[in-house]
């Protein structure tokens, strides 16, 4: 035999070694799933999800919770971004930023509302809903909320939002000047009000939070203090 074709031989035989093998584990973690009850899956599924909700709505709904995070921050609309010579021509420079810390704080006091909404989701939850959960991707259980609550949410957060803005003038005044600038097709429509920019940026801001709890406790669920979350997501690995 040629030492080519003893190498490649040796190379197929550690290609199906590692396929055997990853086979193995995907037929132990199905296993393991397979053991669990439905009441500690679902219980497990709930318990993981409910922390990561409660720890997304703690930290986003404090003061400062957007403003002072560069990932969920709220910038101010491409608009008033790109007028930002323009404002500081006519004096506006500082009504600029008041917004930018009107907005953030309007979003944190919007999530300050969110639990009830999540909670209700999570009651509403069925078997078939949590299996998929548990075996779909990293941020399953975030994409779950999503569907489950975002038009409740987005009814629940725009009159907090709206509230707040109100209590500015240039947020008229930019919905007037967006609307007519959305009108043209200069800016896109969903950005042309300032409630509904907030709203729609305090949702994501929302859901990528709770899509980082989702990820650390998928990534190491022994490290988590709940013994059933331990034992649920531990069967996933």
């Amino acid at each position: 035999m040629t030492r080519t074709a003893s190498r490649q031989r040796f190379t197929l035989g550690v290609a199906v070694a590692a396929l055997l093998y990853a086979g193995s584990s995907i037929l132990a973690a199905t296993s393991a799933l397979d053991a669990l009850s439905p009441k500690d899956a679902s219980s497990g599924l709930r318990t993981a999800l409910s922390q990561g909700i409660d720890i997304a709505v703690a930290q986003l709904g404090k003061p400062d919770g957007f403003l002072k995070d560069p990932k969920v921050a709220i910038p101010l609309p491409s608009a008033l971004q790109k007028a930002e010579h323009a404002l500081r021509f006519l004096g506006l420079d500082k009504d600029a930023e008041s917004l930018k810390a009107t907005m953030n704080h309007a979003a944190e006091a919007a999530v300050a509302e969110a639990k009830p909404i999540f909670k209700t989701a999570l009651q509403r939850m069925t078997l078939a809903d949590a299996k998929a959960i548990l075996t779909g991707g990293d941020d399953a259980g975030t994409q779950y909320f999503r569907r489950a609550t975002s038009e409740q949410l987005t009814s629940k957060f725009k009159p907090i939002v709206a509230r707040e803005t109100a209590k500015l003038k240039l947020a008229a005044q930019y919905d007037d000047y967006a609307g007519r600038a959305a009108q043209m097709g200069l800016i896109k429509t969903e950005d042309a009000n300032i409630n509904d920019y907030v709203t729609n940026k305090a949702l994501d801001g929302l859901f990528s939070r709770i899509a980082d709890e989702e990820r650390a406790i998928r990534k190491d669920p022994l490290g988590q203090a709940s013994s059933i979350i331990k034992k649920v997501f531990g069967a996933t690995q």
